[in-house]
């Protein structure tokens, strides 16, 4: 978290430097563009561009390690669950059948296995420019943008609000944890089974609620002691216009798109599985 009370980190990368509704068109067609797709060969340059962007934004390691660290392990979960629930879905879509584990009714095909790594990929591939969006975009330059392609700013604000409480919740939730383990209430490793671990942190979530709903009613009286939402249009502070490399970037964000669309047509129309 930083001064700003938002996920937003300073820098002066190229990222940095885009306004906040290219870089949301940017995430928007970038995932529209690796959910055209079920290839592993595709995934592969698409995570290779996507982290070469995610060095040029200059985070930090400390910030963007542990999500990482966090959507692989999503991933392995999301992967055992396919391979307990669908062992053989992967054969019905490369049109093989290559058992590679046989244990009573169930069998695991090599197919299967190989579509689980092609969808871990995916997921993967998704991370880069989310996490330049989310770092590099402060909440009001970016609700400012969202106002400006025709977005109601009253749906703006909510989102500019909903980006600068996500570190407060956070920290409300660590403040909770801390209160409650001082009543004896176990959450680190070595302190109880992993089982009761995971049970008391259902008592998290009353506070946790209650705390929200009493935000969310201070901030709803400050807002209409200020008179928001009596106009139909409002003046940003912190908007600006946009900029030579702004229109670069929707030309490679469009170019993105349409590429994608001829790609997904012509060449890589179905799941890619090496016979």
């Amino acid at each position: 978290m930083t001064k700003t009370g938002s996920l937003y980190i300073e820098g002066d990368s190229i990222f940095h430097r885009l306004d906040g509704s290219i870089k949301f068109l940017l995430l928007i067609c970038w995932t529209i563009f690796v959910f055209m797709f079920l290839d592993i060969r595709i995934f592969g340059i698409v995570l290779i561009v996507g982290l070469i962007m995610l060095k040029m934004s200059k985070l930090p390691k400390k910030a963007v390690l542990p999500l990482f660290v966090f959507m692989i392990v999503f991933t392995l979960i999301n992967a055992i669950y396919i391979l307990v629930i669908t062992p053989t879905f992967g054969s019905k879509l490369a049109g093989h059948y290559t058992v590679l584990l046989h244990f009573g009714p169930y069998k695991l095909t090599l197919e299967t296995l190989f579509y689980t790594l092609t969808l871990s990929c995916k997921y993967i591939c998704m991370l880069p420019v989310t996490l330049i969006f989310i770092f590099t975009t402060h909440p009001s330059s970016f609700a400012s943008s969202l106002n400006r392609v025709g977005i109601s700013y009253k749906v703006a604000y909510a989102v500019n609000i909903a980006l600068r409480y996500i570190p407060d919740v956070r920290s409300e939730v660590q403040n909770i944890i801390n209160a409650q383990e001082a009543r004896g209430v176990a959450f680190k490793r070595g302190d109880a089974p992993l089982f009761k671990r995971l049970k008391n942190y259902i008592v998290i979530l009353l506070p946790l609620i209650i705390s929200s709903l009493d935000r969310v009613e201070v901030i709803s009286n400050a807002m209409d002691l200020r008179g928001f939402g009596r106009y139909d249009k409002r003046t940003w502070y912190s908007r600006r216009t946009l900029k030579r490399l702004d229109f670069i970037f929707l030309g490679l964000i469009v170019l993105l798109l349409i590429g994608g669309i001829v790609l997904r047509n012509t060449v890589f129309k179905g799941f890619w599985y090496p016979i």
